[in-house]
């Protein structure tokens, strides 16, 4: 019985003992997964802020490329407020400060647009045809907190001759002193107006299918000095008024038509051409602009006597995300040297567009007269006539236009323009 008992009683504390390291057990899990649970719940915090920590830090990035954006006038950055007509172009990798601790040294950053088209006439000889626009490859490199680079290179064919040409249009290294003052040197698209500074060479950013005639590139027929090469200087001159500044002096141009127009290299005379303009941007009217300019220079065309030349410069604007309506008129001034003979050349176009959702239905009318006298562009004549069209973004990168122009051309029939377009950005 004893023994029977002893054994019960050995039994017992077996079972007590097994009983209580189980206990043990359990406990030690629960608190291993307590403890576990503290501790995913303290690195999830910790993930959390840092990825508002980061998120700061990219917001700031990308306030500071807007700033520069504004600085060297992209195309995203243009003078007005953005619009479906100039839609925002995708947001850039943040770019590190020069020697910081992603990288140093410049910075490069690859925009690229395209279009093609479709156009049709009722011109005698005409032919309908698929056509290749620009091929615009846009770069920017910030270089240190205050210089940076821009460029823009363009592939495209002669309408005559079906071969493609290789231009650099813009070429500019940019020194942003302050907002009073920033420096541009290079080659760039002169201060003359309002369009050639906002619009460039990208179809996607414009709302209509071209430039208006008055402001067309040199070698599509234009009259006005799009280009040149040189210096400018820009900014603010009172931040209250909105009043602003632009400055330049370049090579000028070369109207001669077995050379390019753009005098890149080499001036042909020791003479510079200069270019001072205002706007104003009031405050209390966002998307308002106002603003003229005055264009001095003097040409040297081949077996012609000299010409100094002024072109005079007006614009008003209003333009927000969904309304725009632009106005410029142009006044160029040819004088031949030690005679006496001035011949004015007046032009101006008028273009008004709105938003609705994805359609923007616009209109445009343009003049232009250039008198049988002028010594520089008397085969133009007078030129006159209006465009209807529509805009549809397809989406953020991509728009799909079409539009009817009526050209009027003195002495000449008029002509019946139909045209698409399909612009794009990569």
């Amino acid at each position: 019985m004893i023994e029977k008992n002893s054994c019960k009683r050995v039994s017992y504390g077996r079972y007590l003992v097994l009983t209580l390291l189980c206990v043990c057990s359990l406990s030690n899990r629960s608190t291993a997964q307590e403890t576990a649970a503290n501790i995913d719940a303290e690195t999830a915090k910790a993930l959390l802020q840092h990825v508002k920590d980061l998120e700061s830090e990219v917001n700031a990035l990308k306030a500071q490329v807007r700033s520069l954006a504004e600085k060297t006038g992209s195309p995203s950055a243009s003078a007005q407020v953005p619009s479906a007509a100039e839609p925002i172009t995708p947001a850039p990798s943040p770019m590190p400060e020069h020697g910081s601790e992603v990288g140093s040294g410049p910075r490069l950053r690859l925009q690229g647009y395209a279009d093609v088209g479709w156009n049709t006439s009722d011109q005698r000889g005409a032919t309908n045809s698929f056509a290749l626009g620009q091929f615009n490859l846009f770069i920017t490199s910030r270089l240190t907190d205050r210089a940076s680079f821009l460029s823009e290179t363009v592939i495209e064919a002669d309408p005559g001759t079906n071969q493609f040409g290789i231009d650099l249009e813009r070429m500019e290294l940019i020194y942003a002193v302050s907002d009073r003052l920033n420096l541009q040197f290079g080659r760039y698209h002169t201060g003359i107006g309002f369009y050639n500074t906002a619009y460039h060479h990208s179809a996607l950013m414009q709302t209509a299918l071209g430039r208006p005639f008055l402001f067309d590139f040199e070698d599509h027929g234009g009259i006005v000095p799009v280009h040149t090469v040189g210096m400018s200087a820009t900014g603010t001159i009172s931040s209250k008024l909105g009043l602003h500044y632009i400055a330049e002096i370049g090579n000028g141009r070369n109207p001669r038509t077995d050379v390019n127009p753009v005098q890149n290299v080499s001036d042909d005379n020791n003479g510079k051409a200069f270019n001072l303009g205002f706007l104003i941007r009031p405050g209390m009217v966002p998307g308002l602009q106002f603003g003229f300019s005055n264009y001095h220079d003097h040409v040297t065309p081949s077996g012609k006597a000299n010409v100094t030349e002024n072109i005079l410069s007006a614009h008003v604007i209003y333009q927000n995300s969904h309304f725009e309506f632009l106005n410029e008129a142009v006044l160029l001034r040819h004088a031949l040297n030690n005679v006496n003979l001035t011949t004015n050349i007046p032009g101006f176009y008028s273009q008004v567009s709105k938003q609705f959702g994805r359609y923007r239905p616009y209109f445009r009318y343009e003049y232009l007269n250039v008198p049988a006298s002028d010594p520089l562009y008397s085969d133009v004549g007078l030129l006159h006539g209006p465009k209807v069209g529509l805009r549809y973004d397809l989406n953020e990168f991509s728009a799909l236009k079409i539009e009817y122009g009526h050209d009027m051309r003195r002495g000449v029939a008029a002509v019946n323009r139909l045209g698409t377009q399909l612009s794009f950005a990569f």
